[in-house]
């Protein structure tokens, strides 16, 4: 072609979305900014409200307030272990568990599907699943942390919905070709399923990075303890010295590092996943639209 190609004008419409997509990349990414100056900022200016978006008499006080404590780096890596093992397994009895629910030749289909759902509204307790766990073995054992959780009905359901709307004719022709159900879930559908695969891996592996409140009940070995806990401590600790001094009317220099801290912890705890995700991102929002286009 000899011609150039004309760029396409932009219309009324095109403005009105580009200007509310602006608007919607700033609500996301302000607080994020707001988050990460604050916590390397003076203490004193982000007490009194001075910081609005960059930061002002940087300062690196809060990371080292909670980086002297040499527990951190266990929990950092307690809590990947159990972020890594645990997603691992919930995708291995999740995502089969929504492929055979999505096939209606399999015997039971609705009434399984029926049972799950009513665990998403219905459950046991916190008492009988402490009895439970601790009638198993499992009380101060890393496999509590792992094996809670492991199947998520709402998770099974998007996978279910994501399968169902495969072609059928893919399975066939599998079958024809003397393919096992097994064979062809692991070589032909799994390798079509990199958008449902990373949405999974991404909602598990959050929930499993953020969780504390298992850990808290089931753990009682420190040395066993993920991240989430170690943080929470440090900052209850933080938040106890900072009303001691208050009371005792020495000034806010406590208070003001407690809310230093607080920011900090916010980064730490949170800067493994905003660093994983957008490797992730491809495949979520497709993954998403897919999964709930049928019910």
């Amino acid at each position: 072609m000899t011609g150039k190609t004309k760029k396409k004008k932009l219309t009324p419409f095109d403005v009105v979305v580009h200007i509310i997509a602006l608007f919607l990349l700033a609500i996301v990414v302000y607080p994020l900014i707001l988050v990460l100056s604050s916590s390397i900022s003076d203490p004193q200016m982000v007490a009194t409200g001075k910081v609005l978006l960059l930061p002002k008499g940087i300062t690196f006080d809060g990371y080292a307030q909670i980086f002297q404590n040499q527990d951190i780096l266990i929990g950092y890596a307690n809590t990947i272990f159990y972020t890594v093992i645990g997603t691992l397994l919930n995708l291995l009895v999740t995502v089969p568990a929504g492929y055979v629910l999505s096939k209606k030749t399999v015997p039971g289909n609705r009434f399984f599907m029926t049972l799950f759902m009513i665990t998403m509204y219905f459950s046991g307790g916190m008492i009988p699943t402490f009895l439970w766990v601790n009638s198993l073995g499992l009380y101060n054992s890393r496999l509590v942390l792992i094996i809670l959780g492991a199947f998520n009905t709402y998770n099974c359901i998007i996978c279910r919905s994501f399968f169902s709307s495969m072609p059928v004719e893919l399975e066939e022709a599998a079958s024809i070709d003397g393919c096992s159900v097994i064979g062809t879930f692991v070589k032909i559908i799994l390798p079509l399923s990199k958008a449902l695969l990373g949405v999974m891996v991404l909602y598990f592996a959050v929930v499993h990075w953020n969780s504390y409140f298992d850990a808290m009940i089931y753990i009682r070995d420190d040395a066993k303890q993920p991240l989430q806990v170690f943080l929470r401590r440090i900052l209850i600790l933080a938040q106890t010295q900072a009303d001691m001094e208050e009371a005792a009317g020495y000034g806010q220099t406590l208070a003001n590092l407690e809310a230093l801290m607080r920011y900090a912890v916010i980064v730490v705890s949170s800067l493994p996943l905003l660093i994983v995700y957008p490797f992730l991102q491809k495949y979520f929002d497709k993954g998403v639209m897919i999964g709930s286009v049928k019910g």
